[in-house]
This record gives structure tokens, sequence and C-alpha cells, in this order.
């Protein structure tokens, strides 16, 4: 028996890195896998890799997904993973289009989804999981907005389920906020661009990160929250695995 079984999972953002390991960890633990991506040809590797993930192609920060998505297979667990690769460039080398990014594709895409689960609403004991990232933490001074908008992307997590437990709702909200890592795309550009920052080598900035989070451990994060029912919060995800987080507001 599962951890999961008998629970639905959507995971938008499902088609690579932490996403797809997300999704893979759920469909693992028994829930019944709905993913979601832009790219048709990655959903469609991931379903054949593992045959019980059903695939849906949405752009998630289009405005009719999250209503439409949410209303066909009301799942128990929600992963928000989604989100744009931030230019890597000092602060006075951004537009303001390339600093705000993430503020338009992963702050968007959260809310909307959040909003939809909120007003529809998912079922009590039904669970939101939103990655932010360790940025929101520590900073990211060659990512533009970036750092900004996972803080917000916690934020919102708080504000969210919040409201939820005043509505008397029972959806629980949480965030999971991950270490740098070389161990996704996003990840590798970003270990090397600050290696070069640094003076170091990708070898020797890698570890001073410590033991990097995969994708199967940011999977397992997310198996332990939605299995634990708990109650919402933040959470410092590394290699060695979920930290707590106190609350971020006075």
């Amino acid at each position: 028996m599962g951890e999961l079984d008998g629970m639905t999972g959507l995971v938008v953002g499902a088609s690579r890195g932490l996403g797809r390991g997300v999704a893979e960890q759920l469909s693992a633990a028994g829930a019944q896998v709905v993913a979601v991506a832009r790219s048709a040809s990655a959903l469609e590797e991931l379903a054949s890799a593992h045959p019980p993930i059903r695939a849906e192609v949405a752009d998630a920060t289009d405005a009719t997904a999250a209503g439409v998505l949410l209303e066909r297979h009301h799942p128990d667990i929600l992963a928000l993973v989604a989100g744009a690769s931030p230019l890597l460039r000092p602060v006075h080398h951004h537009t303001w289009e390339t600093f705000s990014l993430n503020w338009q594709v992963d702050v968007r895409m959260a809310f909307g989804w959040i909003r939809e689960a909120l007003l529809l609403p998912l079922r009590p004991g039904s669970q939101i999981v939103v990655m932010s990232s360790g940025a929101a933490l520590y900073g990211s001074p060659l990512s533009g907005g970036y750092a900004g908008s996972k803080a917000t992307l916690r934020f919102l997590a708080a504000y969210a389920h919040e409201e939820s437990h005043r509505a008397g709702l029972g959806i629980t909200v949480s965030a999971v906020l991950p270490r740098l890592t070389p161990q996704t795309e996003l990840g590798r550009a970003a270990a090397a661009a600050y290696a070069t920052r640094a003076g170091a080598s990708p070898d020797q900035f890698a570890a001073r990160l410590g033991p990097p989070v995969t994708p199967q451990i940011a999977g397992d994060a997310f198996v332990t929250i939605a299995a634990a029912a708990g109650g919402g919060g933040a959470y410092e995800l590394t290699g060695e695995g979920l930290t707590k987080l106190t609350d971020a507001r006075p």
C-alpha cells in the first residue's frame, strides 16, 4: 500500500527537473497523477516511462487553464512547480522585462491556480504545495527579480492557507524552498554563473552547496508533506531533507 493510495495529484510543471521528480514520486506513492506542462513531447515521454501518469498539455499561466483542469480532476494534491528560467546577469544588465520575468510567470501562475482552488473549492483535506526557492532566503543577485518573486510565493501560500482556515475550507497550503541545485537545467546554469562570479570552478562551487537536491528528493519531500496532511507552513529543502521554517511574518 502506498502512502497516497486513493488520492489524485495534479502537478503543474511536471515535464522536467524537480517537477518531473514530484510527479514520479507522487505516482510511486500511489497517487493517480495528472502531469501538466506545455511540452507535449516531454509529457508523452513521462507518461510512457510511467504509464499510470496522465498527461494534460496546457500553459499554466493561461487564464482558463487552472479552472478547467481543477474542475476536470478535483485533485487531492495540487503541486505548483512550474516557473520561468531567469536571465542570469547582474542587475544593471537587466531590462525591466527580464528583471520582472518570474513575477509575470511564476507568481502569476501560482496566484491563478491557488485562487481557482479556493474558489472551486477543492475538497476539504486537499493540499496545495507551492515550489518556491531557497533564493527567497538567501537572495540571487544574478537573476533579477527571481528571489523576490519566490519570496512572494511563500507569502502567497501563507495567505491562502490563512484564508482557507478563516473560511472553513479545510485546504492546506504549504511552500517548499529548495536550495540551488546543479541537478536541474536551471540549477546547472545558475551554479555555473555563480561559480564564475566567485572565481571558482563549477565543481568547486557545487561542493560548497552541499548534498544536492535531486528530482527524487524533491518528489519525496512533496510526498512527505502530502502524506502528513499537516498544517501548512514553509519548508527549506536541502539534499538532506526538509526543515520547517518559522513564519516569515511578524
